[in-house]
């Protein structure tokens, strides 16, 4: 096991504080003792390939599944104690089969703050997340891009603390993709502490102040991008490519344009 220091940072208490984590499942152990701290007001991925643990970790930081050892704060408050607190304070993003499909997107929110006992104006939230004009439509006729939009809303609805997102933007086109990019820097200005998990590494790259990266249950790199970068760079590694300045996305951007696109 490679162990990772927990860096400390020159922000105060880390809103989320994650020691020695475990969750096994009889003799398969799907997270092996990981710790991590997230501090307020960042962008923090976790980043690795599928059944590293990224997702088991993230559940059970949102209190939805039981850890097997460790121990986990979320604002100040126990995952073991403080379940219903925690749940007060996050956001958390649902998949698609969480919405009801005969309900229009002003009749959901209002049916999820209603869950959440909070007061909101669907319409300025929908507005929030560019589906002003979209409030009267159901989420099924929705294209790939404004669903996640709309998912990244019901997240808002509680004011919360934290948001939770996991592959947030898997599937879209590179126009919805950076829309979303927006949308989540967007959240964090606003003083939201943002928690992500991703395959696209580029992504990660801009988007989060730090990431830690988990292979097999276990953290193996914790830093910035550009840190973890420089790091691979003074080991002397080289591409054996040259990199151009631009990518094939940045020319299908180019083409098509980069406003914001409701049919994303």
């Amino acid at each position: 096991m490679v162990q990772v220091q927990v860096q400390q940072s020159d922000m105060s208490e880390p809103i989320i504080s994650v020691r020695n984590l475990t969750k096994s499942y009889g003799d398969f152990h799907a997270v092996k003792g990981i710790s991590f701290d997230v501090f307020e007001g960042e962008i923090f991925g976790l980043l690795g390939p599928n059944g590293a643990g990224k997702t088991t970790t993230l559940e059970i930081i949102e209190t939805l599944r039981e850890k097997t050892s460790g121990k986990i704060k979320v604002s100040g408050l126990d995952t073991d104690k403080d379940k219903n607190s925690i749940k007060q304070i996050i956001g958390v993003q649902l998949q698609s089969a969480g919405y009801y499909p005969n309900l229009n997107l002003s009749e959901l929110i209002r049916l999820f703050s209603g869950l959440y006992n909070q007061k909101v104006d669907p319409v300025q939230l929908l507005a929030s997340v560019g589906l002003r004009e979209k409030s009267k439509a159901k989420f099924k006729g929705l294209s790939g891009g404004q669903k996640q939009r709309f998912s990244i809303a019901t997240t808002l609805i509680n004011d919360p603390e934290i948001v939770f997102l996991d592959e947030p933007t898997t599937g879209l086109d590179p126009h919805a993709r950076r829309n979303l990019w927006e949308l989540i820097l967007d959240v964090r200005k606003k003083g939201t502490t943002v928690v992500l998990t991703t395959h696209y590494m580029e992504e990660a790259e801009i988007l989060c102040d730090r990431v830690a990266i988990i292979e097999k249950g276990e953290v193996i790199a914790l830093d910035s991008p550009e840190k973890l970068i420089d790091n691979l760079l003074n080991s002397g590694f080289h591409r054996k490519t040259v990199v151009k300045e631009a990518t094939l996305e940045d020319v299908f951007l180019s083409l098509t344009g980069h406003e914001w696109k409701n049919e994303d």
